[in-house]
């Protein structure tokens, strides 16, 4: 895990204090979220490739100057925007770091809101670069993410292909885990809309105090501890797509404010004098039965109907249990390469909890499941041995097929005739496999009080 949690910031580097706390200051009464650096190292030490912000840094400093940090925050990703401070013996410097690729520079002394106007700017370009990012490795070109092969799923694809090209808002239902963001995104990426902003906005995860202003942004003054204009989430989306997950969450004041946004198609920010419009494209997900919560006084009936112009209904893993052997294939594969693991083979604890396990948690939760029986974190104590992912491919199907003999006569109590059955395999047959497996299937039955039977009797 990052230092960060995913929320835009601004490192802000600066080796003089008084310069540095009275600009941390007004960046904060902007409603900027920043983090302070009194020198370059400190901020180089919590930047990755998925720092989700911008970095902000003065150029003379001791030991490592801005233009060094510039290079460093390129070679560890050349998107991060760099905002550059410069007196003003220093401007051919920093127009030659605008030509190597800096976002902008400000000359000392620089107004506050010309510092505030480049950040917000290069946040919203750095969302959309990861936006952007995330779809690709999410959705590969002219491929689903929605993976299996049932014919819900087949139905699912095929519907979410067309609602893509159709631009029309969409609302997906499912439990949690069933992938109803990668339909939103499928939605997206497919749709008149790609190459635009992505907005993804967990509904159920904003504070009630922060939602309103989280979402629909506030003019200049609206609020006692700001001065400066924010766009909210919905304004950010403007030409791409909204993305409004649970939004069975979101309290009566702001599902009255969301209706005027999906008719209206305009924003009306707080202590704003006239409403902005908009041009969006709204995917609201929702994991509750939203006719119960419309019962109940939970949710809005006008806001349903106005939702609710096309709907997909995303089943739990339960339901389609034959692409779990998919879905699992998978996600095995991924583990492998993003943890560089050549090898993996499915033991029995892995084997009968895919087929015996009610996934809850669905895609989700089968998933993580591959990734610890990978890294050998599941119950199992540990991956397999390496005994088992020794041999041929025959090999290793002869002890497959031994495996579910031997599961299936435990199944069946030493049942010849259930055996048969679950194998679908005739009796000759069957014993032909005892007989080459050393399989005695006389140990596997029970007597009525669930007690093994000797193998006399």
């Amino acid at each position: 895990m990052t230092f960060f949690d995913g929320e835009q910031k601004v490192l802000f580097i600066d080796d003089d204090p008084q310069l540095r706390v009275a600009n941390i200051q007004l960046l904060e009464l902007a409603d900027i979220n920043v983090h302070a650096f009194a020198d370059a190292e400190g901020a180089l030490s919590v930047l990755d490739r998925n720092f989700p912000g911008v970095v902000v840094s003065d150029i003379r400093m001791p030991r490592i100057d801005g233009l060094q940090l510039f290079a460093r925050v390129r070679a560890i990703d050349p998107e991060i925007p760099v905002i550059l401070i410069t007196g003003h013996a220093d401007v051919p410097t920093a127009v030659n770091a605008l030509r190597d690729g800096a976002f902008d520079f400000l000359t000392k002394p620089f107004a506050v809101d010309h510092l505030v106007t480049s950040i917000r700017k290069a946040l919203d370009m750095r969302r959309l670069v990861l936006d952007n990012r995330r779809l690709k490795a999410v959705i590969n070109e002219g491929d689903s993410p929605l993976i299996g092969d049932s014919a819900v799923m087949s139905r699912i694809r095929e519907t979410t292909l067309r609602l893509a090209r159709a631009d029309i808002d969409v609302l997906v239902e499912g439990e949690t885990g069933t992938g109803k963001e990668l339909v939103a995104l499928l939605l997206h990426r497919k749709g008149p809309r790609r190459g635009r902003p992505f907005v993804a906005v967990n509904c159920g995860a904003l504070p009630a105090s922060l939602a309103e202003v989280e979402l629909f942004g506030h003019a200049n003054g609206a609020l006692p501890t700001t001065r400066m204009d924010r766009i909210g989430r919905i304004e950010a989306s403007h030409g791409g797509t909204l993305f409004l997950d649970e939004i069975d969450s979101t309290k009566p004041g702001v599902q009255t404010k969301l209706l005027r946004v999906l008719e209206e198609r305009e924003v009306l920010p707080i202590g704003a004098a006239e409403p902005r419009p908009i041009d969006l494209r709204v995917v609201a997900a929702t994991k509750s039965n939203l006719a119960e919560a419309i019962g109940s006084g939970r949710f809005r009936q006008d806001l349903f109907y106005r939702l609710n112009v096309v709907r997909i209904r995303l089943p739990p893993l339960r339901e389609r249990r034959e692409d779990i052997p998919q879905l699992f294939s998978y996600f095995v594969e991924a583990a492998k390469q993003q943890m560089g693991l050549p090898n993996f083979v499915m033991n029995d604890f892995v084997r009968r909890r895919l087929l015996e396990h009610d996934w809850p948690g669905n895609v989700r939760e089968l998933r993580n499941f591959a990734f610890e029986s990978v890294l050998g974190l599941s119950d199992t104590g540990g991956q397999a041995s390496q005994d088992a992912c020794a041999g041929s491919l025959v090999q290793r199907v002869e002890r497959f097929e031994a495996m579910a003999i031997r599961e299936a006569l435990e199944a069946s109590r030493g049942e010849i005739a259930s055996t048969m059955q679950v194998l679908g395999l005739p009796r000759k047959t069957l014993y032909d496999k005892f007989t080459r497996h050393g399989i005695e299937p006389r140990i596997y039955r029970k007597d009525s009080s669930g007690g093994r039977m000797s193998e006399r009797q």
